[in-house]
């Protein structure tokens, strides 16, 4: 373990934030550590790790707490079971306190030795630094080829174009993760998310190694998650202030088309253009009427019920449909916020 000097000034502000999720990596854990602890060193700022163990069934625990109990920098958050990646690093981000927080993966596919270049990408002004693998050293098949398709379908939903939305290494200004939670698999989607409040993105191109020891805890089967994500994630980046004009859209045109089927079948009846009756002859197509006016009533009913809780959540969270860059005073002041 690397010998490291205390901080002279102990109130100092935190500069960095490294958090990093465990799951059964009990191998890879001292390695990591130490690399991170290299790296910084020479970057000179003061920094904690935010090391958290995602209900590993090995010894990782027990190696993470043996590291933080030699290092003070080091805070080791033991989750009470698997929760799963994204909620193991909301737990970190929450345990965060430095300026700019620093997530990656406790594999070591994730190079600690490229945290400058994420930390330079922030000093030139950048909110986020997301990772791209430009050539990964997955197999084509089975990890490659669905990742770009998931990425393209991502870019497209959520108008950011990112080439790489599923790596975990990223670095954040603090200000930007304030008031975002992540559920599900959701922290892929932290830029889409972050950029409608017109956070600044920069790509930073990363290595991806293969992991040096254990097996991956990923595979094609997180297909189907990553599917529903992506529809969760259309309608955060287009509706979620406005989810009536989602559901309104499909109510209304539901509706018109079964009144329409219905008003059909209605004039048809009275008029007697023929002698049979309208529900033997058209039948299947006046059930299909009633069916879409009531589909249509329902998502209008949905999009109504949406807005109200729109409204009560961001009323009683306090949470804010904007985000502002810089107040400017009369006196000369600037205060620099997202």
């Amino acid at each position: 373990m690397d010998s490291y000097e205390i901080p002279d000034n102990n109130a100092a502000a935190i500069k960095y934030s490294i958090v990093v999720p465990f799951y059964n990596e009990q191998t890879i854990v001292q390695r990591l550590y130490e690399r991170i602890v290299r790296v910084m060193r020479h970057v000179g700022a003061r920094y904690e790790m935010i090391f958290i163990n995602d209900g590993s069934r090995d010894d990782t625990a027990k190696v993470l707490e043996k590291i933080a109990l030699a290092d003070e920098r080091v805070v080791f958050l033991d989750l009470r079971r698997n929760f799963g990646q994204t909620t193991a690093l909301q737990a970190g981000f929450d345990e965060a306190r430095g300026e700019v927080i620093i997530a990656m993966d406790g594999d070591l596919q994730h190079d600690p030795y490229e945290i400058p270049l994420f930390i330079k990408k922030i000093d030139e002004g950048y909110d986020i630094a997301s990772g791209w693998r430009v050539r990964r050293g997955d197999g084509f098949l089975l990890r490659r080829l669905p990742s770009k398709i998931a990425n393209w379908l991502l870019a497209k939903a959520s108008g950011v174009t990112l080439h790489d939305f599923g790596t975990t290494y990223k670095a954040y200004r603090r200000e930007v993760l304030e008031g975002v939670r992540l559920y599900g698999d959701m922290h892929r989607f932290v830029p889409a998310v972050c950029a409608r409040l017109g956070a600044k993105i920069i790509e930073v191109p990363i290595k991806n190694v293969r992991r040096p020891a254990g097996k991956s805890n990923y595979g094609i089967a997180r297909t189907f998650r990553v599917a529903m994500d992506l529809l969760t994630l259309r309608f955060l980046s287009k509706y979620m202030t406005r989810p009536l004009h989602f559901f309104g859209k499909w109510g209304l045109t539901c509706g018109m088309v079964g009144a329409g089927i219905l008003g059909y079948g209605f004039v048809r009846k009275i008029v007697q253009w023929d002698t049979f009756h309208v529900f033997q002859q058209h039948g299947p197509l006046m059930a299909m009427g009633f069916m879409l006016l009531i589909a249509g009533m329902l998502l209008l009913a949905t999009g109504l019920t949406g807005e109200m809780l729109m409204r009560i959540y961001f009323e009683a969270t306090g949470a804010r449909t904007y985000a502002v860059r810089r107040v400017v005073r009369g006196t000369g002041g600037e205060k620099v916020r997202m």
